[in-house]
C-alpha cells in the first residue's frame, strides 16, 4: 500500500523502519474480566460463579482489567476507561453487564447497547458509542425475566425493557487520538437524546493493573495529584506520565485493591479500595476516597446537566513525562486531523469498492476487529500453583482444567472473538481474524499466526491451544489456509509475498499436522476424530465427551479438515519450492497424505464402510461401537459440507517449475490409479492446463451442492445453514438400546444445552464456514 499520502500507513511503516512504537497504546482493555477462567480459583472450575459481576467492582483482578471503551498500554500496566452514573442506578456503571451461562434461557450474553464505530490499526484514532438510559439500569429484571423464560422463548434484551422508549437515554461517544506515540487525547461526548434535561455523572478513570498484591517483592506504582486537575503517574516499567483533566469538579483517588470488608466480611480491613468511587458517588461516602489524593486508581468527576437534545464534552490528555500545565489548545485540531487520516486510510483500502454502504459496513467491521484486540495475560503454571501472598489454590486444580498446559505463558496483544462474551483467544477464530486483519495490517496478522506456534503457546507435542476453557480441546486446523490467504493478499498488495513469514510458520504447522496424525488418528487409518470441532450443538451427542453408547465417532468433518490441511501444506511447500527445490519432496508427502485420506473416507480401514453414503449422497459421521460394528449417523449438517473445503487448483505453468513434484504426480497416476480415481479428475487438465485437486469427485460434488443449494435443506436467504432445514418438520431421531435422542432444526437460538448450554448453533448461518 502506498504510504506517501497516507499518514496512518506511514505510522505502520515506521514501526518497522524507525522502531517507533505506534502500537504501544491501544484499545486493548477488555469489556469483561469477571467470570473468566483466568480469575477462577475454585476447586470445581465454576468460573462464572467464582468472580461474578457483583464482585467485579470490589475485587482486584489477578490477570487483567476491564472497563467501558477502554485504552491501555500493550502490557496493560496503565488503563483508561469511562464510568457513568445517571443518579438512579444502584451501582456505578464501570463495566458492561450480562448474564452468566446459568442465568439466561440461552446462556451467556451481554445486556448492553454499545457499538465500535471506527479505528485505525495503530489506534491513532478510535471511536465507540455506548447508550446509557436515563432510568435505573434493570439488572435484576434482566436476570429474573431470562430465568423465567424457557429455551423455546427468545432472550429478554435490554431494549425489551422499554427503557429506551421516547429516546430517554444518553449517547456517550468515546474517542481516542494520538498526537504522538506517547501523547493520547481522550474525548468523551455526551448527547442527551431525550425530550427533557437530564443529569449524568461522568468519571474518566485511570488506574494500574494490580501487579503488586501477588508477589512479596513487587514494586507498587503510584498516582498522585498534580494541582486541581492533573495526575502524575509513576511506574517502574512505564516511567513517568502526566494525565490532565479539563475542568473536573474534583479528582479523587483510591487503590485498585480488594474490598475484603464488603466481599468477605473482614471488618478489620482498612484502605481505600477498588470500589471507592462507587461508594463516594453513588452512596455519598466521602471517607471511601483517599484524602491524601494518592493511590493506584484515580478519576476526574464531572456532573453534567444536559439539555434535551444537547451535548457536553469532556477532554483528557495523557502524555509521557512532566509536561507542565494542561494543554488543550490543539486538542480538537489533532482529533479532527486523525479522523481525516482515518478517512484517507480506508479510502485507499476501499479503492476498488464503489458502493458507499459497503464501504461503511466494512470499515465498521474492521473497527470492531481492532477494538477486539486485547491484552491477554495468563501464566498457567502460576495460576495452578497460586501466588506466594495468597492462600494456596484447592488441590483439585492440579488435575483439573488446563493442568497439562503449564507451558502456556501469555502476555501479548491477541485478537479475540468478542471482548465481552469471549474475552480470550480461540485458535481457529484467531486464524479467521488474521485473514480479515491482513486487509489493513498484514504485519499484525502474520505475527498473530507466528505467535500461536511459539514455544510459550504451542504444546511440546505440537498441539495449538484451543481456548482458555480447555486448551486441550481441538479446533479445526485452518491456520495453514490462513497463512496462505495472508501471503497471497500481501502479494497482491505489495507485489510480493513474505516468504520468510511463510517458511517460518510452515515449520510450526508441520509440527501441528504431525500432532493431528498421531493423536487424532489413533488407529492409523487416516480417519480422524477431534471432538466438537467448533460445531457445538448440531449433533446427537457432545462429540468432545465420552459417548453414552461407548465406542467412538469417525468424523467426516475432522477427516475433511485434515484433507484440507494436507492440500494447504502442499501448496505452501510448493510456494517455498520456487526458491528451494527441497520443498518439492515435502509437497509430495502432503499430496500423498491427501490421497490416503480420500481413500479412507470411501473405505475406512478396508472394512467396507466409508464416510460417504451412496444412498443419501452425503458425508456422515460413522459411529464405531464397542463390539466392532459401525453405522453412519445420517444427520445432514455442516459436517457433510466441510469435505467441499478440501480443494486446490494448480496452474499448468506452475507444474513445469516443480519437476520433482510433477514427476511424482505422474508416477502416482501410473502406479496408484485406484488412489487417483478417488479424487477429482486431477489428471485431466482444464483451461490453461489447470489441475483441480478436490476431495469430492464431480458426481459427489454435484450431489452435495444440490443439497447445499436447496432452500429446503441448507440454503437460506442469508447463507448456508449449519443444519438442514429438513429437520424442522422431520426431526432426526437416534436410538440405542432403550435410549432415544432427537435433533430438530432451530434457527438462530438453540433449544439444546448439549455443549455448555449457551450455544446458538442448531441451524444458524455461521459466516467463517460460509466464507470457506
Amino acid at each position: 500500500m502506498n504510504s506517501g499520502s497516507n499518514p496512518e500507513q506511514q505510522r505502520l511503516d515506521e514501526i518497522d523502519t524507525a522502531g517507533k512504537p505506534w502500537r504501544r497504546w491501544g484499545t486493548y482493555l477488555s469489556e469483561r474480566q469477571w467470570g473468566t477462567v483466568r480469575e477462577d480459583y475454585s476447586a470445581n472450575g465454576e468460573a462464572w460463579d467464582y468472580l461474578p459481576h457483583d464482585h467485579a467492582r470490589s475485587r482486584a483482578y489477578r490477570w487483567g482489567e476491564d472497563g467501558i471503551g477502554g485504552f491501555c498500554d500493550d502490557q496493560q500496566l496503565l488503563c483508561l476507561s469511562v464510568a457513568l452514573w445517571n443518579g438512579k442506578d444502584p451501582i456505578l456503571k464501570e463495566r458492561l453487564f450480562g448474564l452468566t451461562n446459568a442465568q439466561g434461557n440461552h446462556g451467556e450474553d451481554v445486556k448492553e447497547l454499545y457499538y465500535y464505530l471506527d479505528a485505525t490499526p495503530t489506534c491513532s484514532y478510535a471511536r465507540m458509542l455506548y447508550k446509557y438510559p436515563h432510568a435505573a439500569y434493570p439488572y435484576q429484571q434482566l436476570i429474573d425475566e431470562n430465568a423465567h423464560r424457557g429455551r423455546q422463548s427468545p432472550e429478554f434484551e435490554l431494549i425489551d425493557t422499554g427503557l429506551f422508549d421516547d429516546d430517554r437515554y444518553f449517547d456517550v461517544e468515546i474517542e481516542y487520538a494520538k498526537a504522538d506515540v506517547e501523547d493520547v487525547l481522550w474525548r468523551i461526548t455526551v448527547a442527551n437524546r431525550g425530550p427533557a434535561a437530564a443529569r449524568l455523572h461522568v468519571l474518566p478513570q485511570v488506574w494500574f493493573r494490580n501487579t503488586w498484591t501477588w508477589s512479596t517483592n513487587a514494586r507498587k506504582p503510584s498516582l498522585a495529584a498534580d494541582g486541581q486537575s492533573g495526575v502524575v503517574i509513576s511506574h517502574a516499567e512505564l516511567g513517568i506520565y502526566q494525565l490532565q483533566f479539563e475542568g473536573p469538579r474534583e479528582v479523587v483517588f483510591c487503590d485498585n485493591e480488594t474490598n475484603a470488608r464488603r466481599l468477605f466480611g473482614e471488618r478489620e480491613a482498612t484502605g481505600f479500595f477498588k470500589d471507592a468511587f462507587d461508594e463516594y458517588v453513588v452512596h455519598g461516602r466521602s471517607d471511601a476516597v483517599n484524602p491524601a489524593r494518592t493511590g493506584t486508581k484515580a478519576a476526574g468527576l464531572y456532573t453534567l446537566d444536559v439539555a434535551a437534545g444537547g451535548r457536553a464534552v469532556i477532554r483528557v490528555r495523557l502524555r509521557v513525562g512532566r509536561t507542565g500545565g494542561p494543554s488543550f489548545s490543539d486538542f480538537d485540531t489533532v482529533i479532527a486531523a486523525r479522523r481525516q487520516e482515518a478517512d484517507r486510510f480506508y479510502a485507499q483500502i476501499h479503492a476498488g469498492v464503489a458502493d458507499q454502504e459497503c464501504r461503511r459496513v466494512q470499515r465498521q467491521a474492521l473497527a470492531g476487529m481492532i477494538w477486539n484486540k486485547q491484552f491477554y495475560r495468563y501464566d498457567v503454571s502460576q495460576w495452578l500453583d497460586g501466588d506466594p501472598t495468597e492462600p494456596p489454590p484447592p488441590p483439585e486444580r492440579r488435575h483439573g482444567r488446563n493442568s497439562d498446559w503449564r507451558l502456556l505463558d501469555s502476555a501479548d496483544i491477541l485478537t479475540m472473538p468478542d471482548n465481552w462474551e469471549y474475552p480470550w483467544f480461540a485458535a481457529w477464530d484467531l486464524a479467521f481474524h488474521c485473514v480479515a486483519s491482513a486487509l489493513i495490517d498484514p504485519r499484525f496478522a502474520k505475527r498473530q499466526l507466528i505467535q500461536l506456534g511459539r514455544e510459550w503457546y504451542m504444546h511440546p507435542n505440537g498441539q495449538f491451544p484451543a481456548y482458555e476453557w480447555n486448551f486441550g480441546a481441538v479446533n479445526p486446523p485452518v491456520h495453514a489456509w490462513a497463512a496462505l490467504k495472508i501471503y497471497h493478499l500481501e502479494q497482491r498488495q505489495a507485489g510480493r509475498g513474505d516468504r520468510a513469514f511463510l517458511e517460518r510458520v510452515f515449520h510450526k504447522l508441520m509440527l501441528n499436522f504431525t500432532w493431528w496424525v498421531n493423536r487424532r488418528d489413533a488407529q492409523g487409518r487416516n480417519v480422524f476424530q477431534g471432538g466438537f470441532l467448533g460445531l457445538d450443538n448440531i449433533g446427537v451427542f457432545d462429540r468432545s465427551a465420552p459417548l453414552p453408547t461407548g465406542g467412538f465417532i469417525d468424523q467426516a468433518d475432522g477427516t475433511a479438515w485434515m484433507a484440507m490441511y494436507s492440500l494447504n501444506l502442499m501448496r505452501i511447500a510448493l510456494e517455498l519450492a520456487e526458491h528451494d527445490h527441497a520443498y518439492e519432496d515435502i509437497a509430495t508427502k502432503f499430496f500423498e497424505h491427501f490421497l490416503y485420506i480420500a481413500q479412507a473416507m470411501t473405505n475406512i480401514g478396508g472394512g467396507g464402510i466409508g464416510l460417504w453414503d451412496d444412498k443419501d449422497a452425503f458425508y456422515y459421521d460413522v459411529q464405531c461401537m464397542p463390539n466392532g460394528t459401525a453405522r453412519p449417523m445420517r444427520l445432514r449438517s455442516m459436517v457433510g459440507l466441510i469435505p467441499l473445503f478440501a480443494v486446490e487448483v494448480l496452474e499448468g505453468d506452475h507444474l513445469e517449475r516443480w519437476p520433482g513434484f510433477r514427476a511424482r504426480l505422474d508416477w502416482l497416476l501410473d502406479h496408484r490409479p485406484q488412489l487417483a480415481a478417488l479424487v477429482s479428475r486431477w489428471a485431466e487438465p482444464g483451461q490453461k492446463e489447470r489441475r483441480l485437486l478436490s476431495l469430492a469427485r464431480a458426481f459427489r460434488m454435484k450431489r452435495i451442492l444440490a443439497r447445499m443449494l436447496d432452500p429446503d435443506e441448507f440454503l437460506s436467504d442469508y447463507g448456508v445453514r449449519a443444519l438442514s432445514r429438513h429437520y424442522l418438520e422431520h426431526p432426526y431421531v437416534f436410538e440405542w438400546g432403550t435410549q432415544r435422542s432427537q435433533v430438530t432444526y432451530t434457527p438462530g437460538e438453540s433449544d439444546s444445552g448439549l455443549f455448555g448450554g449457551n450455544s446458538n448453533w442448531r441451524g444458524p448461518i455461521w459466516m467463517p464456514v460460509n466464507y470457506l
